[in-house]
Order: C-alpha cells, then sequence, then structure tokens
C-alpha cells in the first residue's frame, strides 16, 4: 500500500475527511446519504468501528473514528468506500434520470484516468486522516464537524442537521450511535 492511502493504524483516533470525485453533489440526496448511514452502522457492528463524531455533507463525509479489534481504520474506510460507492452507483442506474446518467458519466471519465478502476470512481483517493493527539484539537474538528452544515447553509442551528453527531451531544435521537466526547 502507497503512503498516498496509508493510516497509521493502531489505537488511535483520527479526523477523517473523504470526498466525492469533482467535489459532485450527489450525497445531497438523502437517500444516498443514508446508504453512508446504513454502511457506518454496519462497520460499527461487525469490523469495531467507534464514531466520536460524523457529519454527511452534500458531497464529502467528515468523521472522527477509531478502530478496535482485528480491523484497522484503513481496512475499514477502504470497504466501507468501496461498498458505498457501488450502492451509490446503483441507486444512480436504477434511477435513470437525466440527473442521474450525467453522474454516472462522470463517475466514468474519473475512473477511466485510472487503471485500478474498471468502471466508476465515485471517492476520491485518500482520506486526509489527521492523528488526534490533543483534547484541544479534537474538540476543534468536532466544532467544525458540527458546525459545516451551519456554514453551508443546509440550516440554522448544528442539532437541526439529522445527518450529524451534533443531536448526539445534545442529547437527542441521531441517526448513528456515537461514543460521546466530553466536552471539557
Amino acid at each position: 500500500m502507497s503512503d498516498k492511502y496509508k493510516i497509521f493504524d493502531g489505537d488511535e483516533v483520527y479526523f477523517v475527511t473523504f470526498t466525492i470525485v469533482e467535489w459532485i453533489k450527489v450525497l445531497a440526496d438523502d437517500s444516498c446519504k443514508y446508504l453512508i448511514i446504513d454502511a457506518i452502522k454496519y462497520y460499527q457492528a461487525n469490523k469495531g468501528l467507534i464514531v466520536y463524531g460524523y457529519c454527511i455533507m452534500p458531497n464529502h463525509v467528515h468523521m472522527i473514528i477509531q478502530a478496535v479489534g482485528e480491523f484497522t481504520i484503513s481496512e475499514i474506510l477502504r470497504d466501507l468506500k468501496k461498498f458505498t460507492a457501488r450502492a451509490i452507483v446503483n441507486k444512480l442506474e436504477q434511477g435513470k434520470s437525466e440527473v442521474h446518467m450525467e453522474v454516472l458519466k462522470q463517475f466514468s471519465e474519473a475512473g477511466k484516468l485510472l487503471k485500478r478502476i474498471t468502471n466508476f470512481k465515485v471517492w476520491q483517493d485518500g482520506n486526509m486522516a489527521k492523528l488526534v493527539y490533543i483534547n484541544k484539537f479534537l474538540m476543534e474538528k468536532l466544532s467544525s464537524i458540527h458546525n459545516n452544515p451551519v456554514e453551508y447553509g443546509l440550516c440554522n442551528t448544528p442539532w437541526e442537521y439529522k445527518f450529524s453527531s451534533a443531536s448526539n451531544y445534545i442529547e437527542k435521537e441521531s441517526l448513528i450511535k456515537v461514543e460521546l466526547l466530553s466536552m471539557w
């Protein structure tokens, strides 16, 4: 595995961001966001993924995560991105609208640039992983994740956005169970 894709693995906590190719807003469709939610839940239940914070935006995903058990963060993210890429492509193929076909064309064009891609490239390479080693950085990233939808104009307050862990931190219902971080 090249260093471009490698994440330091172990018991560390990471802030990661993974992005749709060309910043295409395919995740603006809530049904595509639910594909990501379901995949995260699967990896939590079956692969040792611990989520401390997350936000699914229209064209990227932010998470603060850790891996416990036999699977590493690198393996989990690789498989999660591979699974969700297939699920997103299948969803678009089923939709068959002009917009869906245009997005599939863009994914196909992105895939042609790489020998290892046989059809569609949905996610950009890499995960922009940053090792969390101090609490200040952790809290800054958690705040940034939760405020991202507000800054993007998707809601007025962080906890209004249902595709984020902000509601977990005010003890409201959420789509994904997260391990809460102490805010002090």
